[in-house]
């Protein structure tokens, strides 16, 4: 039996894999399924198992899981693709008779009503309809998403967003990787959906005065309509297709829908969240 980590060289993958290892989890007993062997080259040094295998090529993941691994999903990055995806990695999880698949969502699961929630929740129910034994990490955002973005920021004095006076309950890339590694390494996690946020939620103005207290610099927060939003994203370069979701995301965060403060990650980490002026702080030392 292996705690498998799919998609682990990715930023939160390699959190995971950290983590499972800094619990004490042998090396030998962790195993990481990834695509490119050598992007992967720093984990088998350290003595984890390599399974090469890719979300699109179905036939490679039969392979990648056993009997009685613990494994975690970690979601596709390819938007529009990952339904597809994810059936794979499930399909090959069912057949291999895996003792827990644990997935990383979206907060608020089938409630969720932004379009980046919709492949989340078919997800979930491709994972309910595998009768896999299974717990739904529904994780928020991170922190990060904001901070790893501050250049345009610093650049033009401006929070630039669509969201009005809507709140966000992020936390840290590395406190949702902590509560996976709790599931995965726990007990009586079986059949639970989790709704992942931090403890605190916070406005875009706030994000930009912690910004403009932190950097010294004049930092606003310039609220536009969601298609001056778009036509901006656009501009800079983002796709479009990807700047409609941003925008779409934003729309949500004026409703409320990822303002939720459960308290469920803090319980799971057993700590409390990392604050947003943490991660302000080292993307400024960056």
């Amino acid at each position: 039996m292996s705690i498998v980590v799919t998609g682990a060289t990715g930023h939160l993958g390699r959190l995971v894999i950290d983590g499972l290892l800094a619990a004490g989890i042998p090396a030998g007993e962790v195993a990481a399924v990834v695509r490119d062997k050598d992007k992967a080259a720093g984990l088998a040094e350290r003595g984890v198992e390599l399974r090469i295998a890719d979300y699109n090529a179905p036939e490679t993941l039969r392979g990648a899981f056993a009997a009685g691994d613990r494994l975690l999903l970690i979601s596709g990055s390819e938007v529009g693709q990952r339904v597809a995806q994810h059936r794979a990695v499930i399909d090959a999880a069912r057949e291999a008779g895996v003792a827990l698949l644990a997935y990383t969502g979206v907060l608020g699961g089938p409630d969720a009503d932004f379009d980046l929630a919709a492949e989340h929740k078919v997800t979930e129910r491709l994972v309910l309809d595998s009768g896999l034994p299974y717990t739904f990490l529904r994780n928020g955002w991170y922190h990060e998403n904001y901070t790893e973005h501050l250049a345009p920021v610093l650049e033009h004095g401006a929070v630039v967003a669509s969201a009005g006076e809507g709140r966000v309950a992020s936390a840290s890339r590395a406190d949702y990787a902590a509560a996976a590694v709790a599931v995965l390494t726990g007990e009586g996690h079986e059949g639970k959906a989790y709704e992942l946020s931090g403890d605190v939620a916070w406005s875009m103005a706030e994000y930009a005065a912690e910004v403009a207290r932190q950097s010294g610099k004049d930092i606003g927060y310039a609220n536009v309509p969601a298609e001056q939003h778009l036509a901006i994203l656009t501009g800079a370069g983002v796709p479009e297709p990807m700047a409609a979701i941003l925008v779409d995301v934003d729309a949500a965060i004026a409703r409320g829908r990822l303002a939720g403060t459960s308290g469920d990650l803090a319980r799971l980490i057993g700590r409390p969240t990392t604050p947003l002026a943490d991660a302000v702080s080292v993307a400024l030392r960056g």
